[in-house]
């Protein structure tokens, strides 16, 4: 599996050849330099819910490469209601088959949900994602909540994407918590940085998680790793 970071909560995941980019905010997020938005492959597009800062570049990547929208029955219409057709809407608990023995399923995430333009965007959600490979946990922006012990409970789940700025999501303790909730001890960290409510102390954050007895990545941006 690998895995590259362009900023935010914005990762794009190749399974076996299989592109999956969650939350595309590249070309709005003061601090991206250097990624090309527009050489960025993907074959699915999976959103957790409505803001701008995950949704800002759904539109052109998805027209220019024809990725398949999968998000809930809200941001699927509208992004219909753009010429955007290829999606398919979920709904809480719901999973979707992306390709054979890769899944992605849409679970509770304690957030809001607008679109840029003021409509309603739904429940917000986070994904489990299945593969024969390694099956992971994308939280989208949450709070924490004990609803997390389900997955830790139902998932056999190999590392988690956490959101750790805290302000509008979990901070680095409740994220830590959230780790142990889910059955993980590797994390990989996002929504964070990108604008000044949610700068954080990298080695502080760290050096949190690893007294916890958890490992907290932290990618730069247009960074790629192997997991």
């Amino acid at each position: 599996m690998n895995i590259t970071y362009y900023g935010h909560s914005c990762f794009l995941v190749d399974l076996k050849g299989v592109k999956i980019l969650f939350d595309p905010f590249i070309t709005p997020n003061p601090i991206v330099d250097g990624v090309d938005v527009n050489s960025i492959e993907a074959d699915f597009i999976l959103i957790s819910h409505g803001h701008e800062d995950h949704v800002a570049d759904v539109e052109s990547i998805a027209k220019r490469t024809g990725a398949k929208l999968i998000s809930n029955f809200e941001i699927i219409s509208w992004f219909g209601a753009k010429g955007l057709e290829h999606g398919h809407p979920l709904n809480h608990g719901g999973k979707v088959e992306l390709s054979k023995g890769i899944t992605a399923k849409f679970v509770h995430a304690v957030h809001s949900s607008v679109l840029p333009d003021g409509t309603y965007g739904g429940n917000p959600g986070g994904w489990i994602i299945e593969s024969l490979e390694q099956s992971f946990y994308y939280s989208g922006d949450t709070a924490l909540s004990y609803d997390m012990k389900l997955l830790g409970d139902f998932y056999n789940l190999d590392f988690a994407f956490l959101c750790i700025g805290d302000n509008f999501t979990m901070g680095i303790e409740d994220s830590a918590i959230a780790a142990n909730f889910v059955g993980v001890t590797d994390v990989i960290g996002m929504h964070y940085d990108s604008f000044g409510y949610i700068e954080i102390d990298h080695n502080a954050a760290k050096q949190h998680f690893k007294n916890k007895g958890l490992n907290l990545t932290l990618l730069t941006i247009n960074e790629s790793i192997i997991k």
